[in-house]
């Protein structure tokens, strides 16, 4: 008897969710089997690493320290896009609403809005393209203005991303907090390797809110002006990524949708406690996400025509 498609897929994700489903379709390379590789090398890193592998089409998965609640740094910041297009969706909010940037708006660190002369009128869409492009921290807060941290946090739950949590508006945790104890503990907010995972394979089936608002996500993720050192370093020109960094002093995240000539897949990976603070090139937690990156793309597509991972 030939299982229709939408039956397979129906019984591949039952089985992963029943941890029966190491391999992959007929000719596709298993998951499980890249596990000693990626140990291996998360081994030699000092710090606390945490990884997802998701294929968003047939919900195979593989996960280290996967459950496990790490700072999210930046990497908060899909969550708070998914709340924007839902709100859109529901006319609560337009992509074309004006936002006027005062000087008071103006944050630190990445993005380039802080540099902008004020008064400054920009749309919603604009502050959002904004936060997930430059990850600009001043953008970022214009949205959470916008849409509100409790409902980033309340439409998490309504998906099931229950260990996916906003806390405060960037670099202003005095005064915005909505928990002061886990603010001071994870800093922006917190998710798993695995909630992220899925949360990006949603985006990447149009699933995320509508297929339209799907694929604008996908495109602003594509557009990611940071992370270059990160999962995508490694990996053969051309290669399409949308992803996610999110970084402070001993945390370093990236969370990726790699679209690889063999087989999509959506890659997390989190770290915290970091040994190397530095922000070198070759900052230890950074080129570690670029070797697993590497490991992941080789094992599920071959990888050819790209330079060899670092030695380490």
């Amino acid at each position: 008897m030939t299982l229709a498609p939408r039956a397979l897929a129906a019984g591949l994700r039952a089985l992963t969710i029943l941890g029966l489903a190491a391999p992959g379709l007929a000719g596709q390379v298993s998951f499980q089997s890249l596990r000693p590789a990626l140990e291996a090398r998360i081994a030699k890193h000092h710090g606390v690493v945490g990884l997802a592998l998701l294929d968003p089409k047939t919900a195979e998965t593989l996960a280290i320290r996967g459950d496990e609640t790490f700072p999210t740094a930046s990497v908060i910041k899909v969550s708070i896009l998914l709340t924007l297009f839902h709100r859109v969706q529901d006319a609560r909010l337009h992509l074309d609403d004006p936002i006027w940037m005062v000087q008071a708006d103006q944050m630190p660190g990445s993005g380039i809005l802080q540099l902008f002369r004020t008064p400054h009128q920009l749309l919603l869409e604009d502050a959002a393209e904004f936060m997930i492009s430059q990850s600009d921290n001043t953008g970022t807060n214009l949205v959470i203005d916008k849409v509100g941290i409790r409902n980033v946090n309340n439409y998490a739950d309504s998906l099931g991303f229950h260990h996916t949590r906003l806390w405060a508006k960037v670099f202003q945790r005095a005064g915005t907090s909505i928990d002061p104890d886990s603010s001071k503990k994870y800093g922006l907010g917190f998710t798993t390797p695995l909630e992220m995972a899925r949360m990006l394979a949603l985006i990447y089936r149009g699933e995320a809110v509508s297929a339209d608002a799907s694929k604008r996500m996908v495109k602003m993720l594509e557009d990611q002006a940071w992370g270059t050192n990160e999962i995508p370093r490694f990996l053969p020109a051309g290669v399409k990524v949308a992803h996610k960094t999110g970084s402070e002093d001993d945390i370093r995240n990236d969370v990726a949708i790699v679209y690889s000539p063999a087989r999509d897949f959506v890659l997390t990976i989190f770290t915290k406690d970091n040994a190397d603070k530095s922000w070198r090139i070759d900052n230890e937690a950074e080129t570690l996400l670029a070797d697993l990156g590497r490991i992941v793309y080789d094992g599920v597509a071959g990888g050819a025509g790209a330079p060899p991972p670092t030695s380490h």
